[in-house]
């Protein structure tokens, strides 16, 4: 499949500060990638190099076949971080004056906005102010009027942040809607929940590098299968089993624990439990469980995704 997106040996100084470094990979057309990490991990100074909002101090970028996402930017769509719209607007006139902005004429603007508002439930607050709206039905607004002008390549940067669930949950079908319209959609964040839901691939990040590129269910892979046990247990105890090769708490109320018990590979866990139940371990309940993107995010770093990577750089050459 040909490539929409391709970076190759991409870095980024901010000073002496290296929030990026020889990153490469590629998002191939009409596919959905997550380009995940913690807060600071350099997702968003990665995006505004693809988007030519700022230069990459070394490394290529090709992005619809240009080396400056200014060269194609009508043929882009971007939701930032920063969240904003005129207040006084209402939805269809902020939709149309994006749209404007990518090329559309006012007329066909407020056409495709008054259909794309009615498609995401949104046709009773059209003619609202967009001060008047909760911040949810706001961030949907934000994402329409990113998309208004049909563009090829979509890049969300932090799409989920602030939302409730149920808003996260349309966002979700948002996206997904994009990718069967043909778009390509690249989207950053640090919850991995939204990317093992939504994508095809997942792009890591940590600290600036590549961690890890591939399918979700590879990056699954390159975890270990678990145990989680409840009971009056300790880690020590429960670290000595066979086929155990970590443990961590999940829980704990009082002389009661639930355990997470990393198995080695291969292990299948039931020598694990049969050997605690025979040295008479307090085991109340059980069960095997199969990683999670989080847990292999956690593995191919050491780092946790919602935990910020910050030195005594600002916060903005962090990001």
């Amino acid at each position: 499949m040909a490539a929409a997106l391709t970076l190759e040996g991409v870095g980024k100084r901010y000073g002496t500060f290296e929030a990026v470094r020889d990153l490469s990979f590629q998002v191939e057309k009409g596919s959905i990638c997550g380009f995940l990490g913690p807060n600071g991990a350099g997702k968003t100074s990665t995006l505004r190099m693809i988007l030519g909002l700022q230069p990459a101090t070394s490394g290529r970028i090709d992005i619809l076949g240009a080396a400056d996402g200014r060269e194609v930017r009508d043929r882009i769509g971007f939701l930032p971080e920063e969240r904003g719209l005129y207040r006084k607007m209402t939805p269809v006139e902020a939709i149309a004056f994006f749209g404007s902005l990518k090329g559309l004429p006012a007329h066909e603007g407020r056409k495709r906005a008054v259909a794309l508002l009615e498609q995401q439930g949104l046709g009773a607050s059209q003619k609202k102010k967009m001060k008047e709206l909760s911040k949810g039905m706001a961030q949907k607004v934000q994402l329409l009027a990113s998309v208004v002008h049909r563009p090829e390549f979509v890049i969300l940067d932090e799409p989920f942040s602030g939302l409730d669930p149920v808003n996260q949950q349309g966002l979700e079908t948002m996206i997904r809607d994009l990718a069967a319209q043909g778009a390509t959609v690249l989207f950053s964040t640090h919850v991995m929940q939204h990317a093992e839901r939504l994508c095809d691939k997942v792009v890591l990040l940590a600290r600036g590098r590549k961690a890890f590129e591939g399918s979700v269910e590879a990056a699954r892979a390159t975890a270990p299968r678990f145990l989680e046990l409840d009971g009056a247990l300790s880690t020590q105890a429960v670290a000595a089993l066979p086929g155990v090769t970590g443990v961590e708490v999940v829980d704990e109320a009082g002389d009661t624990r639930r355990l997470k018990a990393a198995l080695a590979a291969g292990a299948g866990g039931q020598d694990t439990l049969k050997a605690a139940f025979l040295t008479g371990l307090d085991v109340r309940g059980f069960a095997l469980k199969e990683p999670t993107l989080h847990d292999a995010f956690i593995g191919l770093t050491g780092d946790h995704p919602d935990q910020p990577q910050t030195s005594s750089h600002t916060a903005e050459a962090a990001r």
